[in-house]
């Protein structure tokens, strides 16, 4: 009986670590447990997620979580909360919203023909949050883009994955892109990005399935210069496959760095302003989970 209650308590705890904030368990199972509890009782090793918690201090909640100074915004231009949270009643739970202006948005003060609003992991992140030559990292979160949403025919990436450092820290590997098309042809673009510079775009699906509607993703990725890669992109409402690609030889590492990193939010050209409106994208439930871990 008191291994059994031992067993619930832990697994309330577990739980209870994952509602809010920072959720970051690198090796539970090393826990002091006496022998006959350690047979009888499995601990996973789970991702680091980060949920939004509500209204308020949203960049510090951030932060928290993924380390540093981890969001890119043009706060410094346009004086607003870039990234705010609030209460979706189809998730039944807070997420966070990354807001895009047209017409007041740059690139933090930096660059003004495109605008950045967006979260990462870099340098000053943990080590658990930067992935290394040879390690394999689950990524999973959900994102909505609104029914009138409008893409440019140049680039509005909705999340990259990159180099973390080295001379080569500035093209993306892998990019999710909407992208503008004539006569209600938008298109969701995953594109990928070799260490020559070719850019391929690896699968192309309609975005007119997205719009209006959460979406989960989980990818999955092998770092190195011959990877793996696999995503999936699934309706939350019902499951319905949105968006599928899966390669096992292919390029995902840059020469000179040492980690690589993801990031999340809204990048878009503003080479087409006409294209272009005010945004809003919904996103939620972040996970990163190195190696066996897992994203619950």
């Amino acid at each position: 009986m008191k291994v059994k209650y031992l067993s619930l308590l832990l697994t309330g705890l577990i739980f209870s670590s994952c509602e809010k904030g920072i959720q970051n368990s690198e090796n539970p199972g090393s826990q002091q447990l006496t022998a006959k509890t350690k047979s009888d009782i499995s601990i996973a090793a789970v991702g680091v997620t980060l949920n939004a918690d509500g209204p308020g201090n949203t960049y510090s909640l951030i932060n928290s979580v993924l380390g540093g100074t981890a969001y890119e915004v043009p706060d410094c231009g346009h004086a607003q909360n870039h990234i705010s949270e609030v209460f979706d009643s189809v998730l039944n739970t807070n997420v966070f919203v990354f807001s895009a202006h047209v017409a007041l948005d740059d690139d933090r003060c930096q660059a003004t023909d495109r605008q950045r609003t967006e979260i990462k992991t870099y340098g000053s992140s943990p080590a658990n949050l930067k992935a290394s030559n040879g390690e394999t990292v689950t990524y999973r979160w959900k994102f909505k883009i609104d029914a009138g949403f409008k893409a440019s025919s140049s680039f509005t990436h909705l999340h990259q994955i990159k180099a973390g450092d080295g001379d080569d820290a500035g093209a993306p590997l892998i990019t999710i892109t909407p992208r503008y098309g004539a006569n209600n042809t938008d298109k969701m673009e995953l594109i990928h990005v070799n260490s020559s510079g070719t850019s391929t775009k690896v699968k192309i699906v309609n975005l007119a399935p997205f719009k209006g509607n959460w979406v989960e993703v989980i990818e999955t990725i092998k770092f190195g210069s011959s990877g793996t890669y696999n995503i999936a992109i699934n309706k939350v409402s019902d499951g319905t496959s949105l968006l599928s690609y899966s390669s096992s030889n292919i390029d995902l590492w840059r020469s000179g760095t040492t980690f690589c990193r993801p990031k999340w939010g809204i990048y878009r050209s503003l080479n087409n302003p006409s294209q272009l409106r005010d945004e809003d994208v919904r996103f939620a439930n972040f996970c990163i989970a190195e190696g066996s871990a897992t994203c619950q």
